[in-house]
């Protein structure tokens, strides 16, 4: 594979984990380190260019990911750090990500901002840099977050986040608390062989069955305690102080929420990207097979 270039879903790469030949073994990480700097120096490459074409003052880059580590995958998966558990769970080690704004002259370089936020609201926030109003015609869940990007003294917008597993709302993130109305780790899976929370385990939190704690969520200080490891007493006043301004948010979510069609409701392998920019050069263009939609089968 050329540094740089997609890898296409058949893993014709697999032999070097995700990286390209010019990384395989470079790294002290493995396959999963090799990957990663692949990835750094690709993006080193793109900003260069904007530098190079002279419009990196008008361009705004964000760098982020859509899930964390997958732990499952022991060595070849990542590390969450202090969170807990990892991709496919709703613990923060499978949704916490970093995210990271570039836009020199712009956005102030240095900064650290504790704004929560999620991944919709880069959406209506390229919009707002774009000078141009969102859709009107239909519920936008993303919010404008350019007044916290770009004014280090601006306040930060008290809003919460959700964690949705499918259909299931498991958990919400309000300020500093989170409380987890659903808890599952393992998914149908034995959790002697398979796990996504490799060598962690938290007595009723890290659990193989799925739990409902909907009449009485589970609660933890994320700010405090990131890695969800010390359940808030439901006895005690920090608890019922926090639920109180959490439960009536999430009656309202759930009294407003309008629900769409799941766009991943139908599997089709024929929607792949089988042929990728670039890969006639490569020679590693592979013919896609033929369209056949099945209803997927999700473990929620």
């Amino acid at each position: 594979m050329h540094p740089c270039v997609p890898a296409l879903s058949s893993g014709i790469n697999a032999e070097y984990g995700y990286a390209s030949e010019m990384f395989h073994g470079k790294s002290v990480r493995g396959r999963y380190g090799d990957a990663v700097m692949e990835m750094d120096y690709c993006i080193g490459k793109i900003l260069d260019k904007l530098n190079e074409l002279g419009i990196d003052r008008n361009t705004f880059v964000f760098f982020t990911s859509d899930n964390g580590a997958a732990t499952y995958r022991r060595r070849d998966g990542g590390d969450n750090g202090p969170f807990l558990c990892g991709k496919e769970t709703t613990y923060e080690g499978g949704m916490r990500e970093p995210g990271i704004a570039w836009w020199p002259g712009t956005v102030p370089a240095g900064t650290i901002t504790h704004q929560l936020s999620n991944i919709m609201d880069l959406f209506t926030t390229s919009l707002s840099l774009a000078g141009v109003k969102p859709p009107q015609d239909r519920i936008i869940d993303g919010i404008d977050l350019s007044s916290t990007m770009l004014d280090r003294a601006g306040p930060l917008l008290d809003r919460p986040i959700w964690y949705y597993r499918g259909n299931e709302m498991m958990a919400v993130r309000l300020g500093a608390y989170k409380a987890h109305y659903w808890l599952w780790t393992e998914f149908g899976n034995d959790p002697r062989t398979f796990t996504f929370c490799q060598g962690q385990y938290i007595q009723n939190v890290t659990v193989h069955d799925q739990v409902n704690h909907t009449d009485q969520p589970v609660l933890f200080n994320v700010d405090r305690d990131p890695g969800e490891k010390f359940v808030i007493s439901h006895k005690s006043k920090e608890y019922s102080t926090a639920l109180a301004r959490i439960a009536p948010v999430v009656a309202e979510h759930r009294r407003t929420m309008e629900r769409g069609e799941p766009s991943l409701n139908y599997c089709d392998a024929a929607v792949q990207n089988w042929a990728p920019p670039g890969c006639e050069e490569l020679g590693y263009c592979l013919k896609g097979p033929a369209s056949n939609p099945k209803l997927c089968i999700w473990d929620h």
